[in-house]
């Protein structure tokens, strides 16, 4: 192995392509290491056919890694971790080229775009896999990974759910999930690095490529808030998810978002009111696509809402469905007219309760 692309110190130790079965079992966590330290080495992917056999010897190490983890037993020591930290670092975190592409083109459903893939995924895909199954196993002590999991890392790992390679966007979304559980101290920092991402994207850049798989991590992190809620998860729904609403490209997330917003309403109905004042309060005028898309989220919340709660909006909100019942826009009328029974029959519902018998 070139010295240049496998530097010796990278490789010190133990000679990181022996087999695991090759070694006792009191050397096998410092073999890992040194696979580890291996794959730290960063390969041009630009061209294909330059340091190939170099590239199959990385790809080969972390397969080996992988079945490692898989198969490990024993608590992992300070060092695997650490070493495990810095492949994650060094294979993962980069800085993405500028993105010219619109990311806010359509109203509702948006242009098709051609993903862009990255040349790397060979590799990257087996370091996330990796990850993946580091931060699941068993044998990870979750007071020791803190410390090498820790904000900076959290940061840097959210910044990849703006990659443009879908396949990317999958790999972190579950990883994310998986930090989120297993690291119980991070969890408030995540929900601060994850709300500082949606205000970036709503009230500053209006593009970003995570959007939707970060709110599909959330609709699972907000079924399982505990009851009552807290006055933080209540400003989350406020300030972010409502806001959310906002951007012209809301067709490409809306299915997660409405998830979200739906579970918190299920969690206390006294949310369901605020909710609604605040979808007006970012009704789409000129965008007859978002605004289909904003009255089948308002009858969706309309199926579950109580009678107090619906009497403090329904003025605004039956002003809001005159004007799209008179719009000129086929496809905001057609579709009002064929669901203004059911808004007339929640109007009568919980406006005009039933009497009781003996007073009729």
């Amino acid at each position: 192995m070139s010295s240049a692309i496998f530097p010796s110190s990278v490789v010190a130790g133990i000679e990181p392509l022996v087999s695991f079965k090759d070694v006792p079992n009191s050397e096998k966590q410092n073999l890992f290491v040194s696979k580890l330290n291996l794959c730290c080495a960063v390969f041009d992917f630009s061209d294909p056919n330059k340091s190939s056999a170099e590239k199959d010897i990385k790809r080969q190490t972390l397969l080996d890694l992988i079945d490692y983890v898989d198969s490990s037993s024993s608590r992992f020591s300070e060092a695997v971790i650490a070493a495990n930290s810095r492949i994650f670092a060094f294979n993962l975190f980069r800085v993405f080229p500028p993105n010219y592409r619109s990311g806010s083109s359509g109203g509702g459903e948006g242009e098709e775009e051609e993903p862009m893939f990255e040349p790397a995924w060979c590799h990257l895909q087996l370091v996330y896999e990796l990850l993946l199954k580091f931060i699941g196993s068993s044998s990870l002590d979750a007071k020791v990974g803190k410390k090498y999991f820790d904000h900076s890392f959290i940061v840097k790992l959210l910044n990849l759910l703006d990659s443009e390679d879908p396949r990317e966007w999958d790999c972190m979304k579950t990883i994310l999930h998986r930090i989120y559980g297993k690291f119980m101290v991070h969890r408030p920092f995540i929900r601060k690095a994850v709300s500082n991402i949606f205000y970036h994207f709503v009230f500053e850049t209006d593009r970003h490529n995570g959007i939707a798989e970060l709110l599909e991590v959330f609709g699972s992190v907000i079924s399982g808030f505990a009851l009552p809620l807290k006055e933080e998860h209540k400003i989350f729904l406020w300030r972010v998810l409502v806001p959310l609403h906002k951007p012209k490209s809301v067709g490409v997330y809306l299915q997660q978002l409405t998830y979200c917003v739906t579970q918190f309403i299920e969690k206390d109905p006294k949310l369901a009111s605020s909710v609604i004042i605040g979808l007006l309060r970012y009704w789409p005028i000129t965008n007859s696509q978002k605004e289909v898309m904003f009255l089948s989220e308002i009858e969706e919340i309309l199926e579950t809402i109580s009678t107090a709660e619906f009497q403090k909006c329904m003025v605004p909100l039956f002003r809001r469905i005159a004007q799209c019942i008179k719009s000129s826009h086929f496809q905001v009328t057609c579709p009002n007219k064929y669901n203004l029974s059911m808004f007339i029959f929640c109007f009568c519902r919980y406006a005009f309760p039933s009497p009781k018998k003996n007073n009729i």
